[in-house]
């Protein structure tokens, strides 16, 4: 087993500060690695960043399409939003014409980090509600299926029919077998993969475009649907938003929990895979923002991809003390 690689530096002043090491792959659809750094074959929990994934049974059962789903819903499915109005007007109204209410989600509720949203719960004196959580595009998402399969309400549990069809996307798309899960956040079962095995997944995302079966046009769908409303996908402010936005379309980005990061590449048919081993999110954004631009399909001059490559590290005066320097 390969030992994570130094990935990340950080600079404060002339001193050396920190390190973040870890571990990327870069992989095209036939499984074959371009590139590498660390270990390909680490086996992780993708936790957020697997979401493109579990959204692969809600167009392939056909609930979508008997939904009348748009883009905005698909990239909601995709989403580890801000709890801002964007997000939870979208899907209150979604969960409506599911005739569900908040109770339905099984993802418990979670103080919006939208600001706005944040501080009109603590105006109003309200408690955040489980629509708020990061993860209730997705859980709307595993209710529409669970409704259109006619299956119970506990639809997280990993023997519930919507989770047996989320593994069995999970699997064919890594092209390996789970050695297991763990419980999530939004307390959804999160399916366990190699970094090799979550890139290639994400090639097979790239190349949906130019296949026919079910899983390709599903595929295709949900990341034209991510292109389309970066803004849903997770929020102002946020890596995932402002970088797919300066990318115009070129990939679709998503991060999870742990310092975990992937990207889709339609155009080259490639999909990356991130893990930062000591969970440092700066980092993920470092690296994932590094590999886009060397890929051709993020600009290098852009303030977004400035700002998570270099930083820089400023201090509580606004005073810039440091930077990062990636090393891949």
């Amino acid at each position: 087993m390969a030992e994570a690689e130094k990935l990340v530096e950080v600079w404060r002043g002339p001193i050396l500060e920190g390190v973040h090491r870890g571990h990327a792959v870069i992989c095209d659809a036939r499984g074959e690695m371009r590139a590498s750094w660390g270990d390909p074959d680490l086996v992780f929990l993708p936790r957020s960043a697997s979401k493109m994934l579990q959204a692969l049974p809600l167009i392939e059962s056909g609930a979508a399409e008997l939904m009348g789903l748009t883009t905005e819903h698909l990239a909601l499915a995709c989403a580890s939003h801000q709890g801002a109005a964007i997000h939870t007007d979208r899907v209150i109204k979604w969960l409506t014409a599911l005739g569900l209410s908040d109770s339905d989600f099984r993802c418990g509720p979670q103080e919006p980090s939208d600001r706005p949203a944040r501080d009109g719960l603590i105006r109003a004196g309200a408690l955040p509600c489980q629509m708020h959580n990061n993860c209730s595009g997705k859980h709307t998402g595993f209710l529409t299926v669970a409704r259109h399969l006619g299956a119970g309400p506990e639809y997280v549990d990993p023997t519930h029919p919507v989770q047996v069809a989320v593994r069995e996307a999970f699997e064919d798309m890594t092209g390996l077998a789970s050695p297991g899960f763990g419980i999530d956040g939004c307390s959804a079962p999160n399916f366990a993969t190699t970094l090799r095995g979550m890139a290639r997944a994400m090639a097979k995302m790239a190349a949906g475009e130019t296949g026919s079966d079910a899983r390709n046009l599903a595929s295709a769908r949900l990341v034209a649907a991510m292109a389309r409303h970066p803004e849903l996908v997770a929020g102002e402010g946020r890596a995932c938003t402002e970088l797919m936005r300066a990318m115009g379309g070129a990939a679709a980005i998503k991060t999870g929990a742990e310092a975990v990061f992937v990207a889709i590449l339609p155009g080259l048919g490639l999909g990356v895979a991130v893990k930062i081993e000591d969970g440092g999110t700066r980092a993920a954004e470092a690296v994932i923002a590094s590999l886009l631009v060397q890929l051709g399909v993020l600009e290098a001059e852009h303030p977004a991809a400035q700002r998570r490559m270099f930083g820089p590290v400023t201090n509580w005066r606004g005073i810039e003390v440091g930077h990062y320097r990636v090393l891949i």
